[in-house]
């Protein structure tokens, strides 16, 4: 499956609209798009995965990056936009512990 992404800058934030399914193969174009994002320092980035249909660890493993980055360059990383399914395996993981997780989509607010 392809995985869908697309950036856009408002109001200060970087949003990342990402599409699909984060898997093995797709992960690497998530990487790409989302870790220089989180190098800015003060960023503030938000990723919208209101069309994920599904992560596997190596997608997981690309948020715990990305949010190593983020801390380390004092920028900030929200998540939004989970369904069921994949918030499930933030919980199960323990990520949702330790991410800024956003029950609605950004472009609702």
């Amino acid at each position: 499956m392809n995985l869908d992404i697309r950036t856009e800058e408002k109001n200060g934030l970087n949003l990342l609209y990402v599409g699909g399914e984060v898997d093995a193969y797709t992960a690497p174009q998530l990487r790409d798009a989302l870790l220089p994002l989180t190098e800015n320092e003060g960023a503030k980035v938000i990723v919208d995965l209101s069309e994920v249909d599904y992560i596997d660890s190596t997608g997981l493993g690309i948020f715990i990056g990305a949010l190593k980055s983020s801390n380390s360059n004092n920028s900030t990383l929200k998540l939004t936009g989970l369904n069921p399914r994949v918030k499930r395996l933030f919980s199960i993981t323990g990520l949702d512990e330790v991410m800024d997780i956003d029950e609605e989509r950004e472009e609702a607010k």
